[in-house]
């Protein structure tokens, strides 16, 4: 890999793969099925995961999101704000979070090919650039970048885990 956009590219290709590996196949009610009332469904993490990537990735590109972009948000049809992204969800917003596999891997992939376009165009003199000033050190783009993989993986990872338990189990 020679540039830092062929790393990043290949740590986002990466998340898809484990994305598709943890819900193809799976149907609505296992996807939305919790191993008990606190904990997170396979939906949920990868809606949530999506929603993050998404969200942060707009915002440095300076576009807007695929889920209002692209209507999303429409159709998951999810009795939420349309800036939500899961973050300090509750169990009954969890729980709220259903959709067929199809809807959760589309919309990913929708933002996975924003990603990319966006990914592959930097030049590594951009990820210096400054996106959030709120933190002390500030964020630059290629800490907001690796903090969006390393989230998107804990996640998908999760999701994969909870397959496997639910595959066991049932």
């Amino acid at each position: 890999m020679a540039t830092s956009a062929d790393v990043l590219t290949d740590a986002y290709e990466r998340i898809r793969e484990v994305v598709h590996e943890a819900v193809d196949g799976l149907g609505e009610d296992i996807l939305a099925h919790r191993i008990d009332a606190g904990a997170n469904s396979i939906a949920w993490l990868i809606w949530h995961l999506t929603r993050v990537q998404d969200d942060h990735i707009a915002d440095v590109a300076g576009i807007e999101q695929v889920w209002t972009a692209h209507g999303w948000h429409d159709r998951f049809g999810l009795p939420i704000d349309k800036g939500a992204t899961g973050y300090g969800d509750q169990p009954a917003d969890v729980a709220a979070v259903r959709a067929p596999a199809e809807l959760l891997t589309g919309y990913y992939d929708a933002v996975h090919e924003q990603t990319l376009r966006f990914v592959r165009g930097l030049v590594d003199g951009d990820l210096d650039r400054v996106v959030d000033t709120r933190w002390d050190p500030p964020v630059t783009l290629g800490v907001r970048l690796v903090s969006v993989i390393s989230d998107d993986l804990q996640h998908a990872g999760q999701a994969a885990f909870l397959r496997g338990v639910l595959e066991r189990t049932r």
